[in-house]
């Protein structure tokens, strides 16, 4: 398949997704928005659950490059940046929480597949801070990520405050200074 029809095929998903959530979601309603023959579509993706998840991996809308700012702080303080606009700025906000919600209802969807695909992006930020002795080797990537995208999701979806101002520096920061002082840490 043609790259600039399989992008048009992403974004009718994901626009449908976010306008009527996983149920509304149809093969119909994308071969019909994105102007291709649903028996195309099903040749490439034998469900609705496969589509979307191809599409949250690889639609341009929801592109995502590490950042490369030349310290972990600094990237770490992108990434969080990166993540609060996923989930605060539409469409890419709509997208998230309808298809990332709807994976917790439908296994099918199975989101792992998106969060894996991010993470494999995001460990090259860690590589880079072990090299530049930033990090040490045997720090958790993947927990450290967990932490930041945790106090994203936490903010922006289920309190509904804004992630602005400092946040994503003071969020960095707890998690690579912590938050206690010295004396109440003992």
């Amino acid at each position: 398949m043609a790259p600039r029809k399989q992008q048009e095929i992403f974004d009718a998903t994901l626009r449908l997704v976010a306008e009527r959530g996983y149920d509304g979601l149809t093969v119909e309603g994308v071969a019909e928005r994105s102007g291709v023959n649903k028996t195309t579509i099903y040749r490439w993706w034998p469900s609705k659950a496969a589509l979307l998840g191809a599409a949250l991996v690889e639609a341009d809308a929801l592109e995502f490059e590490p950042p490369d700012t030349g310290s972990l702080r600094g990237d770490l303080v992108a990434l969080v940046e990166a993540m609060a606009g996923l989930l605060t700025r539409p469409p890419a906000r709509d997208i998230a929480l309808a298809a990332l919600g709807a994976a917790v209802r439908h296994p099918e969807l199975d989101g792992r597949r998106f969060f894996a695909d991010r993470f494999a992006r995001e460990r090259p930020v860690f590589e880079r801070a072990v090299r530049r002795g930033e990090l040490a080797e045997t720090a958790d990537p993947m927990l450290i990520v967990d932490l930041l995208a945790g106090a994203v999701w936490v903010r922006a979806v289920f309190r509904g405050r804004p992630v602005t101002g400092g946040f994503a520096e003071e969020a960095v920061s707890a998690v690579l200074d912590g938050v206690t002082t010295s004396r109440a840490a003992r």
